[in-house]
């Protein structure tokens, strides 16, 4: 789907869920910025203040492009940044802290994700927010929160700590090898992103009913135990497998002529389908394999090598299509161009093209993975140059002339 375009265009007659509703996010990286995005998306206005010493350190990410002027523009600041203006302010600057205290009784949500208590030490906590806008509702997002005491206060934290703290990397743990790092990507910044998202919403409900703003404080940490359910849940059952062991199921990888695919198997019946396709029937009369705990000791000699015989003269796709009309659970190892030219993708509008101004081909971005009946999709906006709206929020928002915008870029409080 190109930037810019429309789909479901006759829901344009309802507008958008969050018309009218206005967001100045103190952001950076992702774990914040993915959220403001897609309450973008629902049609929330999102003013976005970076630095003025080079912006959000998601600009520096590799890889990257070149914007208009030269400047590198990271991956991590492309992907997460359509549908917003840029304005450039120095936080530490106590002028710069004024135009934040000026603005935000302007808008209807502030939202910052710096290291916990950062915010409130240079004066832009909830408390300084609250003082000048009691019916704000203020989001924080940080590793491990702002509003009750914890060992890992200061820490810094990005997605993979959260995710590491919770538990999911040893669980998964192989013996004798290092746990697997970021393996699903940022689900430690999208993940929390989507918390984020919630309580905003569930604020900005509650303000409506009583007329009363608040503080949502999410933490990556708690996230992502929420996430990674099953390493507490389990336990507390008494399921406590040794690494490797894995879950007393089907949940493994096999191989077909093409590449990779996986099948989840957890209950008899679905053993029994899968028997029966593969062309062993034998398996259901085997001691060895009566038990799902018998399914996860003989993977490898007995189940693994009889689905990939199977599935040796098949297509990754075309193997989980048989699979699935035999009621199997199954999916293919996609590489990134077959996600990239996979016809479900498209059909869902799932990614967004965004030129580029240094040309080349255009740079890939998930689309809204949010279908709503009676709202339309897009037309996104490309992410902003940095800086590129200072002029034009701090004029229109605070009434500031040329000359004293001039004489705040002269003192470095804005860029």
């Amino acid at each position: 789907m190109e930037l810019g375009a429309i789909t479901n265009p006759d829901a344009q007659r309802y507008g958008k869920p969050l018309d009218g509703v206005r967001i100045l996010a103190l952001e950076q990286m992702q774990a914040l910025p993915y959220a403001t995005q897609l309450l973008a998306r629902m049609g929330a206005e999102v003013v976005k203040v970076e630095s003025v010493m080079g912006g959000d350190l998601g600009r520096g990410s590799q890889p990257g492009i070149t914007d208009p002027d030269g400047r590198f523009v990271g991956a991590t600041y492309l992907r997460n940044n359509l549908d917003k203006k840029s304005i450039c302010v120095d936080l530490k600057a106590p002028a710069g802290r004024q135009l934040i205290l000026d603005l935000a009784p302007r808008f209807d949500v502030v939202a910052e994700n710096f290291k916990g208590g950062a915010l409130e030490r240079m004066g832009l906590g909830y408390a300084d927010i609250a003082a000048v806008h009691p019916q704000v509702v203020y989001l924080s997002v940080s590793g491990f929160g702002n509003t009750t005491e914890t060992p890992y206060d200061g820490w810094p934290a990005y997605a993979a700590v959260a995710e590491a703290m919770s538990g999911i990397y040893d669980y998964k743990l192989e013996p004798g090898r290092p746990p697997m790092v970021s393996p699903v990507g940022a689900l430690g910044d999208i993940g929390t992103a989507l918390f984020g998202t919630i309580g905003v919403l569930a604020a900005l409900r509650h303000r409506d009913r009583t007329g009363e703003g608040q503080y949502v404080d999410v933490a990556m940490f708690d996230a992502m135990v929420s996430m990674t359910d099953l390493v507490t849940n389990f336990w507390s059952l008494g399921l406590r497998p040794a690494p490797g062991q894995g879950l007393a199921m089907i949940l493994d990888g096999f191989e077909a002529n093409n590449g990779w695919f996986i099948i989840q198997v957890g209950r008899e019946h679905e053993f029994e389908r899968l028997a029966n396709l593969v062309g062993h029937p034998e398996w259901l009369t085997d001691e060895r394999l009566s038990t799902r705990a018998g399914w996860r000791a003989h993977m490898d000699d007995i189940l693994r090598p009889g689905v990939n015989e199977w599935a040796a003269s098949m297509g990754n796709v075309e193997a989980c299509m048989a699979l699935a009309a035999a009621g199997v659970a199954a999916g293919p190892c996609l590489t990134a161009q077959q996600v990239i030219d996979d016809p479900h993708v498209a059909a869902r509008d799932m990614l967004i093209e965004i030129p580029r101004p240094d040309g080349g081909d255009p740079v890939l971005t998930p689309g809204n993975p949010i279908k709503m009946s009676k709202v339309s999709e897009g037309p996104d906006v490309r992410m902003p140059w940095l800086g590129e709206h200072t002029d034009e929020v701090l004029g229109s928002e605070l009434g500031l002339d040329g000359a004293t915008l001039a004489q705040l870029r002269a003192d470095g409080v804005i860029a």
